[in-house]
Formats: structure tokens, sequence, C-alpha cells
């Protein structure tokens, strides 16, 4: 799903306008994005929580190459997903029925063997 996908979900289960859930989707967007620049976590009870992480600087190789490279440290962005998404995405699902399978090389049509 991308975000034009995601506002026109939104907008249907909001019962409102693309361009007002558009807009609403943009100022959320950009509140986490700020939060997380400032180092705070952002704590959504039942979906998540997103945080930021940070790696430290080390040593990589150039594929190409094989030449070392250095990697500069950075922060990163993190999520994890909190228990009721978590129990949304693990539901048992029935598994899928199986097809009916004849034996590889066989031809059902020519049964005068």
């Amino acid at each position: 799903m991308n975000k034009a996908e995601l506002i026109e979900s939104i907008a249907t289960k909001a019962n409102a306008s693309k361009a007002a859930t558009a807009v609403l989707l943009n100022a959320t967007l950009e509140v986490l994005s700020e939060a997380l620049a400032r180092g705070d976590n952002v704590q959504l009870i039942g979906f998540g929580t997103f945080s930021v992480s940070e790696r430290s600087a080390r040593t990589g190789r150039n594929p190409q190459t094989g030449k070392e490279i250095k990697i500069a440290a950075k922060k990163v962005a993190r999520f994890k997903a909190g228990t009721a998404l978590s129990s949304a995405l693990n539901k048992a699902k029935p598994a899928p029925a199986k097809a009916a399978r004849t034996k590889p090389g066989k031809n059902l049509k020519d049964s005068t063997k």
C-alpha cells in the first residue's frame, strides 16, 4: 500500500474527503518525524512504538573492489509493534487447500501404457 492508497482507505473508513485526510496524514507524519528528530519516542498504545537508535561507526567493505571503507555513525528510526498489532498479524489462518498432485512425468491422458 502506498501513501495515496492509504489516504483513500482512511478517507473511506472515516467518511471524510481525500483532501482533508491527506492534510491530516501529512501533519501526523510531520509531527512523528519532528518528535523522532528530537530523540523522543512516539508510543501509540496497541499499535506500536517509534524510537530512535544509534548505530556506531564501523568498517565495511566495498563489494566491487574489496577495499575497506569507514561507515559513519548514524541515528536510525525503529518500530516495535504493540501487542494488538502483533495479535492481528498472527491470527490463526486456515491452511490453504492443497491441490491434487500427480507424479512428475506421468501423463494422465495417456493411460494405455
